[in-house]
C-alpha cells in the first residue's frame, strides 16, 4: 500500500468528508423515541447507500426494532489476510434539554476556538456517527488510492446502541454465520488525552438490580402511624447503608470472588499515565475519591469491582410537603464487574444478602436489569500490537494501553458468543460533552482518526 499517497488524499478530502459527516448528523436518529422511528430508517438507507457506493454489498436488515446495516466485502479474501467486523451505531440520544443547545442540535457546525482550532458539534458528532464515518472515510481513501482494501471487512452497523441494543442478541444469533470474522473493530472509546492515542483493554461486565421493600398497604399518615409503623424508607436506607463497610470494600458475601489484581506491569503502565486524584475529579467538582482506600483513581475505575446506588425512591418525591410514611420504597442498584466474577453468581449473593437484613412486617421483590461478565484483551494479541505501532506513527506519540471502567455490550457478545476478540480504538476526548447539549468532536480528531484507520487497517 502507498499509505502516504492514501494519507495525502485524506487531507485533500476532508471537506468532503465533513460535508458527508455532516448530511448524517443531520438526520435525528433518536432510537428511544418512537416519533423518530423514520429518521432511524432513513439514516440507516444513508449509511447503507454510502457503502454500496464504495462497492460493499450493502443491505439494510429489518429486526423487530430499528434495522441494521450490512456491508460485505465484494471479493474473496485471501487466506493470508485477517478478516475483521467494523461496529459503530447510527443512533442518537435525544437533545433534552434542548434550551441548553447553542443551536439546533440537528444542524451540525463547526465552530472555531480563539486558538484557531475547529470542533464539529451537533448530536453523534461523537457518539457515533463521526467516529463510525472515520472509519468509512479511511476506507473511502484507500479505495481511492488502491483499488481495494489490504484486508477484507464486513461492517455492521446499528440503531439501538443508545436504547440498550433489545434487537441485537437475537441478530446476532440469527446471523453468526455472516458477520462471523478474525477480530472485530470498534471506535466508540477515547483518546488518553487530546494528543496521545489510545487502546481500550478491558471492559468491565455489568450486573443491574432493583430492590422494592414494602410494609403497610398503602402510605400512612405519619402523625397518626408515626413510630409504631415500620417505614420502608428506613429499612432501605439501612440495607444499602451496609453494602459497604468505612473503607469503602463491598460486603456482599463472595463479592470479590474473581476479581485477582492487575499485573505489576500493567500498574507500573498506569502509573505513568500520570493521572493523580486531583486531576480525575476536579473536572467534576471534586477532590477526594471515594472508592477503596489504598486504590488508585485509575485502580479503582479500571481493575475493582464497585456497587452504586443509581436512584432511591420511596413517599412523597413532589413539590413541597407531604407528611406520609411511604407503603414502599425501592432502589435502583448497579455492579461493575472486573476479572471473572460470575454475574448470575453476584446477583444471587446480592439478594440474599438484602433478604437477610428484611425485617418482619415487611416484604422484599426484585427486578432483574440485565448482566453481563467483564472483558480483557490478551495484550500479547498481534493484532493489538499493530494497532498500537500504527496509532503512535500517526500521533507521534506512544499508544496509551487503557482500561475502561464501562461497559460496550457487544464486545462482550462479540468474545462470548462469536469468539472474536476487539480491537477499541476511539478518538473522543473528555470534554465532547457526550450525552449532553452541546455535543462536539474536534475536527482535529475526525481528520486524523480516519489517518489513524488508514494506517491501522494497513497494519492489519
Amino acid at each position: 500500500m502507498d499509505i502516504d499517497a492514501i494519507l495525502k488524499r485524506i487531507d485533500d478530502h476532508l471537506d468532503e468528508s465533513v460535508a458527508r459527516l455532516f448530511a448524517l448528523l443531520k438526520i435525528p436518529s433518536i432510537s428511544t423515541d418512537p416519533a423518530y422511528d423514520e429518521a432511524c430508517r432513513n439514516a440507516a438507507h444513508w449509511l447503507r447507500e454510502d457503502l454500496a457506493a464504495l462497492g460493499f454489498l450493502a443491505e439494510v436488515r429489518d429486526t423487530e426494532g430499528k434495522p441494521m446495516v450490512l456491508g460485505f466485502p465484494n471479493e474473496v479474501a485471501a487466506n493470508d489476510k485477517p478478516h475483521v467486523l467494523f461496529y459503530g451505531h447510527y443512533d442518537v440520544q435525544p437533545v433534552d434539554p434542548l434550551d441548553l443547545w447553542d443551536a439546533d442540535p440537528f444542524e451540525p457546525r463547526l465552530v472555531s476556538r480563539e486558538d484557531g482550532s475547529q470542533m464539529i458539534v451537533a448530536r453523534g458528532a461523537c457518539d457515533d456517527k463521526g467516529q463510525l464515518m472515520t472509519f468509512i472515510e479511511a476506507m473511502r481513501a484507500i479505495l481511492a488510492v488502491e483499488g481495494r482494501l489490504p484486508v477484507p471487512v464486513t461492517v455492521l452497523i446499528e440503531g439501538e446502541e443508545e436504547s440498550g441494543s433489545p434487537s441485537l442478541p437475537g441478530f446476532l444469533a440469527k446471523s453468526a454465520s455472516e458477520i462471523r470474522a478474525d477480530a472485530a473493530l470498534v471506535c466508540d472509546t477515547s483518546m488518553w488525552d487530546a494528543k496521545t492515542p489510545a487502546i481500550a483493554l478491558s471492559l468491565r461486565g455489568l450486573v443491574g438490580d432493583e430492590i422494592f421493600i414494602r410494609a403497610a398497604d398503602r402510605d400512612l399518615h405519619s402523625g397518626v402511624f408515626g413510630g409504631a409503623a415500620r417505614n420502608p424508607n428506613h429499612v432501605l436506607a439501612k440495607i444499602l447503608a451496609d453494602l459497604h463497610d468505612d473503607t469503602g470494600k463491598v460486603m456482599i458475601p463472595g463479592f470479590y470472588d474473581g476479581v485477582g489484581e492487575p499485573a505489576p506491569a500493567t500498574l507500573a503502565n498506569w502509573d505513568g499515565l500520570g493521572m493523580s486524584p486531583e486531576r480525575f475529579l476536579s473536572p467534576i467538582g471534586l477532590s477526594q475519591p471515594a472508592g477503596e482506600e489504598g486504590r488508585t483513581v485509575l485502580e479503582m475505575v479500571w481493575s475493582r469491582p464497585t456497587c452504586e446506588v443509581n436512584g432511591m425512591i420511596g413517599g412523597y418525591t413532589g413539590r413541597g410537603f407531604k407528611t406520609v410514611i411511604p407503603g414502599e420504597a425501592s432502589a435502583k442498584i448497579s455492579f461493575r464487574l472486573v476479572g471473572d466474577q460470575d454475574p448470575d453468581k453476584l446477583r444471587k449473593n446480592f439478594r440474599e444478602f438484602v433478604k437477610a437484613r428484611v425485617p418482619a412486617d415487611c416484604s422484599v421483590t426484585f427486578k432483574a436489569h440485565g448482566n453481563g461478565p467483564a472483558l480483557r484483551v490478551d495484550e500479547e494479541w498481534p493484532m493489538l500490537k499493530k494497532g498500537a505501532a500504527a496509532l503512535a506513527a500517526e500521533w507521534g506519540t506512544e499508544t496509551a494501553m487503557v482500561g475502561m471502567g464501562g461497559s460496550i455490550p457487544i464486545v462482550h457478545d462479540f468474545k462470548h458468543k462469536l469468539g472474536m476478540d476487539t480491537l477499541m480504538i476511539g478518538f473522543a476526548l473528555e470534554d465532547d460533552n457526550v450525552h449532553s447539549p452541546n455535543e462536539k468532536f474536534d475536527l482535529k480528531c475526525f481528520h486524523k482518526g480516519i489517518r489513524s484507520w488508514a494506517r491501522v487497517l494497513a497494519a492489519l
